[in-house]
This record gives C-alpha cells, sequence and structure tokens, in this order.
C-alpha cells in the first residue's frame, strides 16, 4: 500500500481531532490516492503538479460536487506541507464557486400558514409524538435562528426551560454556544417535554423518532414541503427549512433599522447567535432586505463594502 494512504489516514484522525467529519475527506482522498499509484507517483514528498491532473472537472460533476473533491484535495497538501511532505498548497482559485442559493423569506402570512397547518398533522403511527413534532420542531428553529440540523439533533438535557436557554452542542462551524428563547416559546417547548418525557424517557434526543434517534434531514425537508404544498397547493416557489433561519435572520436586521440601530454594532450580537465564524456570513443577510430598508440611511454601505459578499444568482 502507498504511503500516502497512511498518511491521509493520520490527516483524517487529526481533523477529527477538531471536530471535523471523516466522511468529508475518506472518500475523496482514497480516490486521490489511488490515482497517484496507478500513475506511479512518487508520494514523500509529493508535488502538488502530480495532483493537477486529478482535479479537472469531471463530465457528470456538478459544481458542488467538484469543488469539495478539490476542496479536500487542498486540506490534505495543506496538511502534507505542514508535515514537510509536501512542496507546496493546492490553490483553488481556477475552481468556480458554487452559485450561493437566494432564500425564499417568508411573509408572516405564510409563517403563520405554515404554523397552523402544523398543528393539524397525523402524523407517523409508529411515533405517538410524531404530529407534535412536527407543530414544534419547525417553529424552534425558526424562532431560534438555528440551522435545521442543530434543530433535529438537540438533546433533551440541552433544552432548558426554567432559564429559557438552548445549548447549540454540534454545528457547521464546531463551536457550541448557548442562546436564549423567548418566553412564549420556551412554554411551548415545556408542553411538547412533558408529553415527549412520558412517551420517550429513554431517549437522549429532544424530537425521537419511533426508534428513539433523532429524524433523518430527509424526514424533516419532506414534511415541510407537505406543510408548503398544504398552505400553498398553487404555489411553486422553491422553499426549504433552511428558509426558516434566513427569514429570522432578516427579521432581526428589519427590527433594528425600524428602531435606527447601527447595524454595524449590532451584526456581531446576530453573528454570535447565529453561531456564525464569519462576520460576512451574518452581514450577507442585509441583501436579503426589503428595497426599502437596503437603502435606508442607517445602513453606512462605506463602512460595509468589502465585507458584504457580492449577491450571485441562485441555481
Amino acid at each position: 500500500m502507498s504511503p500516502l494512504f497512511e498518511q491521509i489516514e493520520d490527516m483524517i484522525r487529526y481533523k477529527e481531532t477538531l471536530g471535523f467529519s471523516r466522511r468529508s475527506y475518506s472518500y475523496y482522498l482514497a480516490d486521490l490516492a489511488l490515482f497517484l499509484e496507478q500513475k506511479n507517483v512518487l508520494v514523500d514528498p509529493l508535488c502538488v503538479s502530480d495532483i493537477m491532473p486529478w482535479c479537472i472537472q469531471r463530465s457528470s460533476e456538478k459544481p458542488e460536487s467538484y469543488r469539495r473533491r478539490v476542496s479536500a484535495a487542498r486540506e490534505l497538501t495543506k496538511y502534507l506541507y505542514a508535515m514537510g511532505s509536501c512542496d507546496g498548497v493546492l490553490s483553488l482559485d481556477a475552481v468556480p464557486r458554487a452559485h450561493r442559493y437566494t432564500p425564499h423569506i417568508f411573509s408572516d402570512a405564510e409563517l403563520a400558514a405554515l404554523f397552523q397547518i402544523s398543528d393539524c398533522q397525523q402524523g407517523d403511527p409508529r411515533n405517538p409524538l410524531s404530529a407534535d413534532i412536527i407543530s414544534i420542531v419547525y417553529r424552534l428553529i425558526y424562532f431560534c435562528g438555528l440551522r435545521p440540523n442543530e434543530g433535529r439533533e438537540l438533546r433533551r438535557r440541552d433544552i432548558n426551560t426554567e432559564e429559557k436557554t438552548l445549548l447549540i452542542r454540534k454545528n457547521k462551524v464546531r463551536k457550541e454556544r448557548l442562546i436564549p428563547m423567548a418566553d412564549d416559546v420556551a412554554e411551548l417547548c415545556e408542553n411538547y417535554i412533558s408529553k415527549r418525557d412520558a412517551l420517550f424517557p429513554d431517549s437522549e434526543y429532544l424530537f425521537p423518532s419511533p426508534e428513539g434517534i433523532p429524524y433523518s434531514a430527509k424526514w424533516l425537508t419532506r414534511h415541510f414541503l407537505q406543510l408548503w404544498q398544504q398552505a400553498f397547493p398553487n404555489q411553486t416557489i422553491r422553499v426549504r427549512v433552511y428558509d426558516l433561519r434566513h427569514r429570522f435572520a432578516t427579521a432581526v436586521l428589519m427590527e433594528w433599522l425600524e428602531r435606527g440601530e447601527d447595524l454595524y454594532t449590532a451584526l456581531p450580537y446576530l453573528s454570535a447567535y447565529m453561531g456564525h465564524s464569519n462576520f460576512a456570513d451574518t452581514a450577507y443577510y442585509i441583501h436579503l432586505l426589503p428595497e426599502r430598508l437596503a437603502k435606508s440611511s442607517s445602513i453606512d454601505w462605506n463602512r460595509f463594502s468589502g465585507l458584504i459578499p457580492e449577491v450571485t444568482e441562485h441555481e
């Protein structure tokens, strides 16, 4: 076996200690190692130029998959370069960025209709709690600005309805954060939890499936789209669960602007609440504000220039 396979395994173990998933790298890097082995490429030290033929976009490869694949190779070269086993770091300059999806910003009426419909679901007969989960989980994702996986994977011990807090342990940037809940949201969750604890006392998760583990991302998406279709049967707009988080961010920004707050000063608070590692990720939401607010004198565009990323068309 090529020494590169061992180096890849060492790199993946190192990444796992930092909180990254093995799945982000193992498949792509095993393919890269096999490619280099078949080409009889010497890998100690590895030359970035030898990787370049593998980095050509494949005919069946979508832009997102292509960038993930090459990004995995870049992380490997960064690791090997630090260990003195590579002559440089692979650049992503030639790899096109995937267009950012333009989210649908739900109106108040749309949210009200979605949540009203969510209270009328029969649920799964295998899980007597499923109808309650459908009613609660999307509200919690919206009102707390959560990523969908943060909502569905919440642990029972990480919600404190007395203190009105949520502890978010596992997220995109691998950082924990403690966030407050509004009084009515905490009360809603407290009523749900009393029933949940009686039906699933042995599950560690707040929203357990029949097996006691979290529902899958596909389950969360499927039921959300069903709610949207029931509420708006003739609507062709593309929506996602993640759009609830986008709506939360813009709602906060709109409230601040209506109050005349200085966004440049206030934005870091929203960034911390939402668990962003990059300030620009939060500033992106300014692009999604209604035009009358985006043109408000409360936004000093000179201070934000270079921080707010360029708007790209959705796919």
